[in-house]
């Protein structure tokens, strides 16, 4: 059992329990069909995007730093110029908490949610909207339990956050509504509960999220680390945050969901999609030590409803009809095909656009693919679609998967 829940921790098995969907999916033993004929337009379709985004196709990694970014407000700028007087590891403590518990702010919103923020008078949405908030909040000190230490997220800071505090740093009312406001409360109040549970990890003196900077650079060796590192990480040391769901041998997985047309030892299948985008979105901060990320390809795409969407509109998925027209929980078989079969393509895809550029892996890791990118690219053609830009699938969500 333990080797099971290794495993199932691991990129490997995302990618191998994915891949037994798409067979499936090929047998006709899906609600989807895939098109492989569409994958030239839909790689070209997302080249067209990233020249738009990137022109010098100088791509950045797909995290949540980039979202610190829109409306060309350099809030990053703004934070650096705050932690000035700190010392690099100081600097780069403060941007893993920052990092964190945004990340963890970053389900879905729904489509009739907004944000204005103060400082610029500017309106966003979604989870530019979400990333705008959260920083806000965390630059007024909203996770911190040290009035003199206000950017910091702390285990005391977090257990106390309130419901009413979170809706109001997001400015949530009747007229504003944010899908998910009391799961997102209930997943950093946990996180604080967490941070406690494991100092090898968090720290024993005011633990918090950025003291894994300590832990992973114990890890690097001959300052290099493994991206898959800050991974097996992250669900170590955070996986007791997420909704209980399936647990084996007293361990909760997370984001792992059953099929149940697989045998019955391969039911599982792993996501970890806010893992790995909290990963994606932890390297920049440790490059700023000085440590070279390795082993990038070894990370997977993010299953989530713009990837995923992307694949739909285009026609490399198709689907009944009876797909488009009600809501599906988030381990309905629908849902999670969709994300193992949006996993899959998102490979596929990366490896067309790289032979179109003739790039390796290591040139254009899948992270830069994202980013350039089918996110991009799934948000744009939605909204050509459907008002609104709403997802082609609509997922009844608790504010901690998507």
């Amino acid at each position: 059992m333990s080797e099971l829940i290794a495993y199932l921790k691991s990129p490997a098995a995302i990618r191998e329990r994915c891949d037994r969907i798409f067979q499936l999916c090929c047998e006709g033993k899906c609600h989807f069909r895939v098109d492989l004929t569409q994958l030239d337009k839909v790689a070209d379709y997302v080249i067209e995007v990233m020249r738009d985004e990137y022109p010098d196709f100088n791509i950045p990694f797909h995290s949540r730093w980039r979202h610190f970014e829109v409306g060309n407000v350099s809030r990053i700028a703004e934070l650096d110029d705050t932690l000035a007087e700190l010392n690099p590891f100081e600097k780069a403590q403060v941007k893993f908490d920052l990092a964190i518990t945004s990340v963890l702010l970053d389900a879905g919103a729904g489509a009739n949610w907004q944000y204005r923020e103060r400082e610029t008078g500017r309106v966003f949405r979604r989870s530019e909207g979400l990333a705008v908030a959260s920083f806000r909040m965390f630059y007024k000190g909203a996770f911190s339990s040290n009035l003199k230490l206000p950017l910091q997220a702390d285990a005391d800071g977090l257990q106390n956050l309130t419901k009413q505090t979170l809706a109001e740093g997001f400015q949530v009312s009747s007229e504003n509504p944010l899908v998910g406001v009391e799961g997102r409360v209930n997943l950093l109040q946990k996180l604080g509960q967490v941070l406690c549970q494991h100092p090898q990890f968090f720290g024993n003196k005011n633990p918090r999220p950025g003291n894994l900077v300590n832990y992973l650079l114990s890890q690097s060796f001959d300052g290099k680390l493994k991206a898959s590192t800050v991974l097996k990480t992250i669900l170590t040391g955070l996986g007791d945050i997420w909704p209980g769901r399936i647990v084996l041998a007293g361990e909760n997985l997370g984001d792992v969901w059953v099929h149940p047309a697989l045998p019955k030892d391969d039911q599982y299948i792993p996501f970890h999609k806010l893992s790995q985008w909290l990963t994606y979105s932890l390297l920049e901060p440790l490059q700023e030590l000085g440590l070279e990320i390795i082993g990038l390809e070894e990370l997977t795409g993010l299953p989530e409803y713009r990837n995923g969407g992307l694949c739909l509109d285009l026609g490399l998925l198709q689907a009944h009809s009876d797909v488009f027209q009600k809501c599906h929980a988030v381990d309905s078989k629908v849902i999670v095909e969709w994300r193992a079969l949006t996993v899959c393509l998102l490979d596929k895809i990366a490896e067309i656009i790289r032979q179109k550029f003739n790039l390796s892996a290591a040139e254009l890791p899948l992270v830069k693919v994202l980013q350039g990118g089918t996110w991009s690219a799934g948000r744009k053609i939605a909204a050509e679609l459907r008002e609104g830009g709403v997802p082609p699938i609509q997922i009844e969500s608790d504010g901690t998967v998507f």
